[in-house]
């Protein structure tokens, strides 16, 4: 009799592997999304270099590649922050929308005119209460799985729809602009609150270099930090941590806190930079992008700039290249979930390896 298969965890993963993993990943998937290509008559050689080019081709498409990666650095950020410590935080959404709502209360033009305080202590204060509101959102979750062993997947999912009723009444009741003609959007941020272009007659602002510093904060959170040891050790066995005298509720709380101010940061950096004031569909999903993003970079910090960046790429390369060429932009769709699913096994079979048991 032939013996089955059986997973068996590698006594010490290969670090070679596990970097190779990402790139392989992307490799496998765009393997097979050539043959979804070719089933709807297109050239894949031809249909490739058009998403590439509508990515990367030109002055405007590199600066929209980057506006779009802005925000997914922070809520992929926020997402590999929390997975990082076992705490599934699917929320990002939600804690973006409240992180955007949070600024234009406080830096919005409320009443035709801004609080009267120094700019910068107004920019600083609309950051902190942006960072402030995605963290107290998530540590409602939080606090239900630490305490009372609710799963955090379910209730930070369905957070996201709570958040955005809350939106719906605040942009139709009082924070409703009545500049807006009856369309439901914010007050308008204070324009000496808006961040500065990147790249000059373009969407690309500032906010970028934001994201990109705020990675490697995290980076050196996570890796110099006794903090960032405590969640590395939680997330791998919690139940060890709490046997060798790690505070395990503490750690989680804390986690939370960043991983939610991370993506409530995201909601004021977009409106600072991109949209000046909050309307339902601010975001196209960004929150539950940053799920992808933070696992095609392994949850490490720095190699999030580069998930998103090349999530960001797809995105916007499919819609140039849809209307140059009869593939459908829902193929950026399904690049970015066979991405995931490809960096899962890759993951998988970085830490795992098959192994045939013996004849009965």
């Amino acid at each position: 009799m032939i013996g089955a298969w059986r997973l068996e965890r590698r006594t010490e993963p290969s670090r070679t592997a596990t970097a190779l993993a990402p790139l392989a990943a992307i490799a496998f998937t765009l393997l097979v999304c050539a043959a979804l290509v070719a089933w709807a008559g297109a050239p894949i050689g031809q249909t490739y270099a058009l998403l590439f080019d509508g990515a990367f081709g030109s002055r405007f498409a590199i600066s929209e590649t980057l506006t779009r990666a802005t925000p997914l650095i922070l809520t992929g950020l926020a997402c590999a922050v929390a997975f990082r410590a076992r705490l599934f935080n699917i929320g990002a959404e939600g804690q973006l929308y409240l992180g955007a709502l949070a600024a234009v209360a406080v830096g919005g033009m409320h009443g035709g005119e801004a609080l009267d305080w120094p700019m910068p202590v107004l920019f600083a204060a609309m950051m902190a209460a942006a960072a402030l509101a995605g963290a107290v959102w998530l540590l409602i979750p939080a606090l239900m799985k630490a305490k009372l062993g609710v799963d955090e997947v379910v209730t930070t999912l369905l957070g996201n729809f709570i958040v955005l009723l809350i939106v719906s009444m605040m942009l139709d009741g009082p924070m409703k602009d009545p500049m807006a003609m009856g369309w439901p959007q914010s007050v308008a941020l204070a324009s000496d609150l808006e961040l500065g272009k990147l790249i000059e007659r373009t969407r690309a602002h500032t906010g970028l270099l934001w994201a990109a510093g705020l990675a490697v904060v995290v980076w050196l959170v996570n890796r110099y930090t006794v903090f960032g040891f405590r969640m590395r050790a939680v997330g791998a066995n919690a139940h060890a941590s709490k046997f060798l005298g790690l505070p395990v509720t503490r750690v989680m709380i804390g986690t939370a806190l960043l991983s939610g101010a991370l993506a409530g940061l995201a909601g004021a950096i977009e409106v600072a930079g991109r949209t000046s004031y909050v309307t339902l569909d601010m975001s196209p999903g960004y929150g539950y992008s940053g799920v992808v993003v933070a696992m095609l970079a392994a949850l490490h910090p720095l190699g999030v700039v580069a998930a998103a960046v090349f999530v960001a790429g797809v995105l916007v390369g499919a819609d140039s290249m849809s209307r140059a060429i009869a593939v459908p932009n829902y193929i950026a769709d399904v690049i970015v979930a066979t991405a995931l699913l490809s960096m899962l096994v890759a993951m998988l079979f970085s830490q795992y390896r098959l192994r045939r048991m013996g004849a009965a």
